[in-house]
């Protein structure tokens, strides 16, 4: 039987995959960091949307303004590399996944352990979204609200 390559093998993660892992490190640096908690969460959320395709950046937008007009307690961070919304104690409560960053068909509205959605023994924690309308805003600030309840 012919040994395994190591390096031919691959470790399980796409290179997406990967960056995100980095990202997410890089930040967790910089909060550890002597004053980097106040760094300004927003301009990093609003750089990472600068950056993402011109379909998703427009979804971003349009959820970035939703839940901060929906739920001004929120505090915007980045969270392996996607826009993200805390609590008051760090905790991420909402998230947004382009549909770019591990090339999904969609994009992501994402919910984390933080939120309170609970219904029962089952209950969504993740919508896809394709597109912007008043009936996704309306649903979109309804979830950030019983989130955040």
């Amino acid at each position: 039987m012919p040994e395994k390559n190591a390096s031919a093998e691959s470790s399980g993660f796409s290179a997406e995959e990967r960056a995100a892992m980095k990202e997410r490190a890089a930040e967790l640096r910089a909060e550890g960091k002597s004053g980097a908690r106040k760094a300004d969460g927003l301009q990093a959320v609003l750089d990472k949307i600068a950056e993402m395709a011109p379909e998703d950046r427009a979804l971003a937008e349009r959820v970035h303004v939703t839940v901060t007009a929906a739920a001004p307690e929120l505090s915007p961070k980045t969270w392996y590399g996607m826009p993200a919304y805390t609590d008051s104690g760090g905790k991420v409560v909402v998230f947004f996944q382009d549909a770019g960053k591990f090339k999904y068909r969609y994009s992501t509205l994402g919910f984390q352990e933080a939120a309170n959605l609970d219904d029962g023994d089952i209950w969504p924690v993740s919508y896809a979204l394709q597109k912007w309308s008043p009936a996704v805003e309306k649903r979109v600030i309804e979830l950030v609200q019983a989130a955040i309840s």
